[in-house]
């Protein structure tokens, strides 16, 4: 089989690129082990995904916007970030980007429907289910996969977007810097007895963060981050407990909490490749970078990633350039870095100084807090992003 390009990865971002390419003359594969009754209607897995207006005027380009009930859609006005019990905190309105809401909060599973739902239909896009890439071979005219029933994929890039602990970057031999937090993140939804008035919490607590974000009615996807043994026990216990134990963390904030559906774990591991490209090879969204979930920076620095990708691509076409060329590489690894790593550094640098539980810390989680509410240029980059 001979293909334009090859995606190695059928989650939000890989998918999210194969529709880049619809209404072109590219031939494009999606590649994914998992079976295709999963990828079409995959399982709910707690974690709900905040959307910049940026992310979604690129969903709206690729088409597959459209395709999403707004009823499950929500709406998030304001963003607080608290530091412990200090009745200070940080705030960002949507008055401040002169927009009606910051940003929108959909569940990633549904995401993941709409976005094969768009690629299904696609007449120039393959998807290819139930399959492994062994192994990967370039040379200077094309990209060899060798899949998991022996059959082999030519084309003249492939493009891995298979999570931040990305195999097809080890078989590149691309190695990543890895920042283990040793804390585990639990997320579930959550429905409660006071409004949450489509405003998003960030409460950094000793050795823990809590954050709601706003979904529909009154419901609210809850995020506790702690240390493995702690987040251990928390999952383990009865949903009573459970409910209390978030109830307290929030001091009674939303009044009676009560669980609904299951609680996931994660781990709290960042990374970033040393590398985005190679001989005919691109890494895009989280095995490129995988970022800390605290500023729901993930999927869309994955949309602003593959964005660039596929300018790139598309600028090739045009100048009759070969679109797995060293040049189209470089200008996309170039590009990816200036928006990806002050990104990267930054949020690794809050969440550090947030969990840091010394004095100086303290101190300057407060100071911080101040400078960011009242010098408007540092504030104006802060939501910079969410335009």
């Amino acid at each position: 089989m001979i293909f334009d390009i090859t995606i190695v990865g059928a989650g939000p971002t890989g998918l999210a690129f194969a529709c880049s390419f619809a209404n072109t003359k590219l031939k494009v594969a999606v590649i994914d082990k998992l079976p295709k009754k999963i990828l079409a209607n995959p399982d709910i897995d707690g974690r709900e995904i905040a959307l910049t207006h940026h992310s979604v005027d690129i969903l709206k380009k690729i088409g597959v916007w459209q395709y999403i009930p707004g009823e499950l859609i929500s709406t998030i006005k304001e963003a607080r970030v608290l530091d412990g019990s200090s009745k200070y905190f940080l705030n960002f309105q949507h008055q401040d980007i002169n927009k009606e809401s910051l940003g929108y909060l959909i569940p990633n599973n549904l995401i993941r429907k709409y976005l094969y739902k768009r690629v299904k239909n696609i007449s120039n896009v393959t998807l290819i289910n139930g399959l492994e890439c062994v192994s990967i071979d370039n040379n200077e005219k094309y990209s060899s996969l060798l899949l998991s029933n022996k059959k082999k994929i030519k084309s003249s890039l492939v493009v891995a977007a298979d999570s931040r602990f990305s195999k097809m970057r080890s078989n590149m031999g691309i190695s990543a810097f890895i920042h283990n937090f040793n804390k585990n993140m639990i997320v579930c939804r959550m429905e409660h007895e006071k409004p949450h008035c489509n405003i998003a919490y960030e409460f950094f607590r000793y050795k823990q963060t809590q954050a709601s974000l706003p979904y529909i009615k009154q419901q609210s996807s809850i995020v506790t981050t702690q240390s493995k043994e702690t987040s251990s026990s928390l999952k383990k216990i009865n949903k009573k407990k459970f409910n209390k134990e978030i109830q307290n963390n929030f001091n009674n904030f939303f009044g009676k909490m009560k669980l609904i559906g299951k609680r996931y774990s994660y781990p709290m591991i960042t990374t970033y490749s040393k590398k985005f490209v190679a001989n005919r090879f691109a890494l895009i969204g989280d095995a490129a970078v995988g970022m800390h979930p605290v500023t729901a920076h993930g999927f869309n620095l994955g949309l602003k990633g593959l964005e660039v990708l596929t300018k790139e691509i598309k600028f090739a076409i045009k100048r009759n350039i070969d679109i797995g060329s060293s040049t189209v590489l470089r200008n996309y690894q170039y590009k990816l870095h200036r928006i990806a790593l002050p990104l990267y550094l930054s949020t690794n640098g809050i969440v550090s100084l947030y969990t840091n539980v010394t004095y100086p810390a303290k101190i300057a989680r407060k100071l911080a807090l101040r400078v960011v509410n009242k010098i408007k240029p540092v504030k104006r980059a802060f939501l910079s992003v969410l335009k």
